[in-house]
């Protein structure tokens, strides 16, 4: 008989039908007005021939072969082993490599989204197991927004990610604003996620309720499509990495026809007559002016002083995305968005001024935020190291090394263990083939995984963990206020085990198993963390106990939260006495003395236009003349699901589609359909062309997440037979203040594959012994 039961994710919410314990599809929830396609898709990875079914050792490490400097991960064949003696490997190797080389040689940054639920975090698990254990090193800011989370603090004050309960809502944008100007566009397809669980996609609607008040978009990106299309947006296509002087050019035009609010920017900021100095040329004898930036940007003349002259007359709101700082200087563009929004007369005036993100994550600009939701408590990790998460690669290659962030200089410390867990390095990072050779430096590598993905196959442990749909947890979205039950919906297939269970296994070995559990079952912890959560209400609990929510398929919603919020710029511009930032003026720092002080040459006091190291301007550009788009799939999360049924159905000939204008790939003979060769100096990867002018001519897009699939393993330079576009960016970080990935910052060709194809081994398991 089947049994309904419902599913949290990151990209929704759905019901799992499930017949005799077997999974039978997942279906749309009836009140989501816009579904995720991805949740349907994960009935057929749930399965698949790629799951990892027992704990998996590599041979040459399990024999002994020298572990330090070793080229084979990746390349090897895997013994399958009991739990009890893979437990017994991964406990032994933590004590010794703790005794031989101290605490802070084990990495337990495990960057990733890992899957949904407020229990099972597999980083929270990770960190706390870590912790108690004696410490480790810990990787600081995200892949997605490093140079955003450390500028910002600099410019507008509060917490790194404070901005969001700062920024209008879409409810307020639709009542007040005119005219919103998104740099890097509106990409609905990113607002399939959102951090932690979701319960109704709302974006969609909400964009639509702002067209309909009559709010018109202008579209900065070299991708029409990223913006919706009943939004009707005026598309203006940009040179990739130029966003800075696109604003500059405006903010120049506004300044020299008195268009600026001169008003806001005497109260409300500080620097601003430092900063036109620049604008103006009498820093460096360069006029910012229009025709400047139209020669950089391509953005033409009339457009840039139209704008401008918008800008300053209508209520508006400047956009930035979260794709144009994962760029060389990346925090350029979003800091000049923020002076930009001050010039123009509508910071801090409702549903206008300045925000970040918008549509990147459904709950951004839906709701401001949400009451805590109780997590697996934190343990304070007694090794104070860090590193830059972008800089892992340089972290093994070159120990000892010292590197600048945010005023500091960070020695990179020696790695010997790598604990990998909830994430996928051989994803998110860059110059994969970089990162292979910088994989083999440490000793020994464990990952808990529920698939054989590239991270799996690049470890020496490998040890099955179960999926989301086999654990009981409840999701607690960002800024969502809903609370969705997770329960089991399968066993765990083979031997797959829980991190929370595989770490107090571990833990118990190690001496400290009643600390890590607290004593408690699985059960027991979800339970308690409701509550939790509950109690922390206090007179606001209008959540039903436990077992009542249990029941509820549809989760339940917390009480909303009512600003203003801490560093509100409505409040700042009503009072900047009264409300100051937390910035060291307590205003709007348009020119930072912090930054200054630091005497970067890649990032100094006020927002420069630097020129990207690779870009279409460049000379470089002669051999590799077209710029990638690594941006985020349609069809997945990162490369969550990559191997769902969703993700399968958007290949093209098996391969990962890029999307090629049809006068470049006129020029080079590529036809819709065809498969292509993309590369560069650090690489290439195979791709399924689809020819539309929805990008800019001199640019191509193809998107993050595929696992990649080396032809030869270990072998640097090989052809990347499955698309995975981190075999062609730089490893670099955008500059010395927040040492964040510089992705979209990279030049490349494509042409015609006439090579042998070779077979996908991307979703096929290593040789596996027993």
């Amino acid at each position: 008989m089947e049994q309904r039961m419902s599913v949290a994710t990151h990209w929704g919410s759905f019901i799992a039908v499930v017949d005799s314990g077997r999974l039978v599809r997942i279906e749309p929830r009836g009140d989501d007005p816009a579904p995720s396609p991805i949740g349907p898709g994960m009935v057929t990875a749930a399965d698949d021939s790629a799951r990892v079914l027992r704990p998996a050792v590599r041979k040459g490490w399990l024999n002994g072969l020298p572990r330090a400097h070793d080229t084979a991960r990746g390349t090897d064949a895997f013994v399958e082993v009991s739990w009890d003696d893979a437990l017994t490997l991964v406990s032994e190797e933590l004590r010794r490599v703790r005794s031989q080389h101290g605490d802070s040689t084990v990495f337990g940054g495990s960057y990733g989204w890992a899957s949904a639920g407020a229990f099972h975090n597999a980083q929270g698990q990770l960190h706390r197991f870590l912790a108690l254990g004696g410490g480790y090193t810990d990787s600081r800011n995200t892949y997605s927004t490093a140079a955003l989370e450390v500028i910002l603090p600099h410019v507008i004050g509060g917490a790194p990610w404070s901005y969001q309960s700062r920024m209008p809502m879409w409810d307020e944008i639709a009542e007040n604003c005119e005219l919103v100007v998104a740099f890097g566009g509106l990409a609905l397809k990113n607002s399939q996620i959102n951090p932690g669980g979701l319960a109704r996609h709302r974006t969609q609607d909400l964009q639509r309720k702002c067209r309909a008040a009559g709010v018109r978009f202008v579209n900065v990106s070299p991708i029409r499509s990223d913006t919706a299309g009943f939004l009707d947006a005026e598309w203006l296509p940009v040179i990739p990495n130029t966003d800075t002087a696109a604003m500059l050019g405006i903010a120049h035009t506004m300044l020299v026809n008195g268009w600026h609010d001169e008003d806001f920017l005497r109260r409300c900021c500080v620097g601003f007559d430092r900063f036109a100095s620049y604008l103006t040329g009498e820093l460096d004898g360069i006029a910012k002016d229009a025709a400047w930036a139209t020669e950089i940007t391509g953005i033409s003349h009339d457009t840039i002083t139209d704008l401008a002259r918008r800008l300053s007359t209508q209520r508006s709101l400047i956009m930035v995305n979260y794709a144009i700082q994962r760029a060389d200087h990346g925090e350029q563009p979003i800091w000049m968005s923020v002076v930009l929004a001050a010039m123009t007369g509508s910071m801090g005036r409702p549903g206008c001024g300045w925000g970040a993100g918008y549509a990147t994550m459904d709950a951004t600009g839906v709701a401001p935020g949400r009451p805590s939701v109780a997590s697996i408590p934190r343990v304070s990790n007694p090794v104070p190291d860090f590193i830059p998460v972008a800089r892992i690669a340089d972290t093994l290659l070159h120990p000892g090394k010292t590197i600048d962030y945010d005023g500091r200089r960070l020695t990179l410390p020696e790695l010997r263990l790598v604990y990998w867990c909830g994430g996928n390095p051989f994803h998110h990072h860059q110059d994969l083939h970089r990162l292979t050779r910088a994989w083999q430096r440490p000793d020994t590598v464990v990952v808990h995984e529920a698939w054989w993905n590239t991270t799996a196959k690049f470890a020496d442990i490998v040890l099955p963990v179960a999926t989301s749909l086999e654990r009981d947890d409840f999701t607690a979205g960002f800024s969502d206020p809903h609370l969705v039950a997770m329960p089991k919906v399968r066993e765990p297939a083979g031997e797959a085990r829980t991190d929370h269970q595989i770490f107090a296994a571990l833990a118990a070995r190690l001496g400290y198993e009643r600390e890590f559990t607290q004593a408690r079952s699985e059960s027991e912890w979800v339970r308690h963390l409701y509550e939790q959560t509950r109690a922390n209400l206090g007179d606001d609990a209008v959540l039903p106990d436990f077992d009542g929510f249990w029941q509820r398929a549809w989760g339940v919603e917390m009480p909303a939260l009512s600003g203003p919020f801490p560093g509100s710029f409505e409040a700042l511009r009503s009072d900047p006495q009264r409300f100051p930032l937390t910035t060291p003026s307590g205003r709007i720092e348009i020119f930072s003395e912090a930054i200054d002080s630091f005497g970067y040459d890649d990032c100094t006091g006020h927002p420069t236009w630097f020129e990207p190291v690779e870009w279409l301007r460049a000379d470089l550009a002669d051999r590799f003349p077209l710029h990638l788009i690594s941006n985020q799939p349609a069809s997945r999360l990162h490369s969550q699901y990559d191997n769902g049924g969703h993700s399968l159905k958007s290949k093209i000939h098996g391969r990962e589609p890029v999307t090629i204008n049809p006068q470049d790939a006129a020029f080079r003979g590529i036809e819709d359909g065809v498969i292509v060769r993309v590369f560069n100096d650090r690489g290439s990867c195979l791709a399924g062309a689809i020819l539309s002018e929805a990008v800019m001519p001199g640019v191509i897009q193809l998107s993050t997440g595929a696992w990649w699939d080396p032809a030869r393993p270990g072998r640097s330079g090989t052809l990347d037979r499955h698309g995975n576009p981190n075999t062609l960016t730089g490893d670099r970080g955008c500059s010395r203040l927040s040492q964040g990935p510089s992705a979209h910052s990279a030049l490349v060709d494509v042409e015609v594959y006439d090579g042998p194809v070779e077979e996908l081994l991307a979703f096929t398991p290593p040789h596996l012994e027993h």
